[in-house]
């Protein structure tokens, strides 16, 4: 691997400033749009950048999420997507291809759809396609049905980098997987508590993922938007999900529902990662480039 870090680029929207890291690379370089998950940032994606050194890679932390957590108004799909092509226009590119992990796969989709000039290829990691998710609960109900301790980790303190970093250690997902680039991700979601104090909290904002959750599974933004895919499409899927657990996101009478509705969608199945360590592990991201690797040839053809 390549050492590579990001540059930092704010770029204007609606409602704030969105942070956006960007990993340069020559000129003629081709460029990638990646869009992270639902309580991530855009260091979702070093690994990747440094499996890829000759690609350029354009990652915005998504508004409510690290240094675009201030960002103002209402999130949902539809929002970040226009922010993706606010993104597009202020660094002047036409990306070859968007990567996209979990929650950010279902912005990618809706991306796509609402500014289809700007998306060529999609590469979809453990996200989506709707997910198995239950019905007729409350808002706060859905987000722990599908996110459990990952949601409830953003009302928790810590006392500091270190605090943070064990209660990570304990994680089921990363039992193996475990980095320096992992913890420089990790470290990077923490921001001072509001009142001044000493402790630390996780940089993503509660209400915004409570209102991306319900969009992406209860309204028909995702769905409208699938019904209307006019592009390339591929679907990465793991067995094992958030807490390593099995079925993952997708258990295999659901996916297979999916894809017999979407047949437009190729579908990859990678067995050995589950739904962090596909993308956040030295083995997933080598994976992952071997694939955008592929994808890029075809974008080019």
């Amino acid at each position: 691997m390549t050492a590579r870090t990001a540059r930092a680029v704010d770029v204007p929207v609606a409602g704030g400033v969105l942070r956006v890291g960007v990993w340069d690379a020559a000129p003629d370089a081709p460029t990638i749009l990646a869009v992270h998950g639902v309580t991530s940032s855009h260091l979702a994606w070093q690994l990747l950048a440094e499996e890829l050194p000759g690609v350029r890679i354009v990652a915005p932390d998504l508004r409510g999420r690290g240094q675009s957590n201030a960002v103002a108004g209402p999130a949902g799909m539809a929002a970040h997507a226009d922010d993706l092509a606010a993104v597009c226009a202020h660094l002047d590119i036409a990306p070859a291809l968007v990567v996209a992990h979990s929650m950010g796969a279902f912005v990618a989709v809706v991306f796509a759809h609402r500014h289809p000039a700007l998306v060529r290829r999609l590469l979809l990691v453990d996200g989506g396609l709707p997910l198995s998710a239950p019905a007729d609960l409350s808002p706060d109900e859905l987000v722990a049905a599908i996110l459990g301790p990952t949601a409830a980790r953003l009302s928790m303190r810590f006392a500091d980098t270190a605090a943070y970093l064990r209660f990570w250690r304990d994680h089921p997902a990363f039992a193996a997987d475990w980095s320096p680039e992992l913890e420089d991700y990790l470290v990077y979601d923490l921001v001072p508590v509001a009142d001044g104090g000493a402790a630390l909290r996780p940089a993503t904002s509660y209400a915004t993922t409570v209102e991306d959750t319900v969009d992406m599974n209860t309204r028909p933004t995702v769905t409208e938007a699938l019904d209307d895919l006019a592009v390339p499409t591929v679907l990465v899927t793991v067995p094992r999900g958030l807490q390593n657990e099995t079925p993952g996101l997708y258990p295999p009478a659901h996916l297979a529902a999916l894809l017999a509705r979407y047949p437009a969608v190729e579908h990859v199945a990678w067995p050995e990662f589950n739904h962090y360590t596909v993308v956040l592990s030295r083995r997933g991201a080598a994976r992952l480039a071997e694939l955008v690797t592929a994808q890029l040839s075809l974008s080019v053809a």
